[in-house]
């Protein structure tokens, strides 16, 4: 087993503010790179830095004090040398967050994207808020900003969905 020349440094933290507070201080504090993230259930999130030792020590303890400045730092913790397994199970973990999405959208069969456009406002009225909104991202010229649709109440979905049909909008 042969070990690399570099550190992987840790920052866990309760919340997403906290993260990217915690990555930002580490980005700033030392010549480290932020890798990825990683989200669990509750929460729970992680930032991974890697870059030399003395570098991402001082990443981390940046990060960490900013994490509990803005939110709550569950953990941190440096790997100097890691195994050369552990920067592999990091980009591993860094492709699929990548191509999850493109992965998701090829699932899609034309058949069930026509199925959604064709729905009738009753079945609008129906989906979940989470469906609507996805069904809004789905239409390439959709009037409201991302952070509008994450934002929108059902009804004002479901009013520019159905305009968007009307208007023969098409999907992305």
């Amino acid at each position: 087993m042969r070990a690399h020349a570099y550190a992987l440094g840790m920052i866990e933290t309760l919340g997403f503010p906290a993260l990217v507070a915690a990555a930002d201080a580490a980005a700033k504090a030392a010549d480290v790179q932020v890798v990825t993230y990683e989200g669990a259930d509750a929460g729970i999130v992680t930032v991974y830095v890697i870059g030399d030792v003395s570098s991402v020590q001082a990443a981390v303890d940046a990060g960490s004090d900013a994490a509990k400045r803005v939110g709550r730092l569950l953990h941190s913790h440096v790997i100097p040398r890691p195994d050369e397994s552990v920067p592999q199970m990091i980009k591993k973990m860094f492709s699929q967050k990548e191509s999850a999405p493109q992965a998701a959208a090829q699932e899609q069969s034309a058949a069930e994207k026509a199925a959604v456009d064709n729905t009738e406002a009753a079945e609008l009225d129906a989906m979940s808020i989470n469906d609507l909104r996805k069904l809004a991202r789905s239409y390439a010229e959709f009037p409201l900003s991302q952070q509008e649709i994450n934002t929108a109440k059902k009804e004002d979905l479901i009013r520019h969905l159905e305009a968007k049909r009307k208007d023969g909008g098409e999907d992305k």
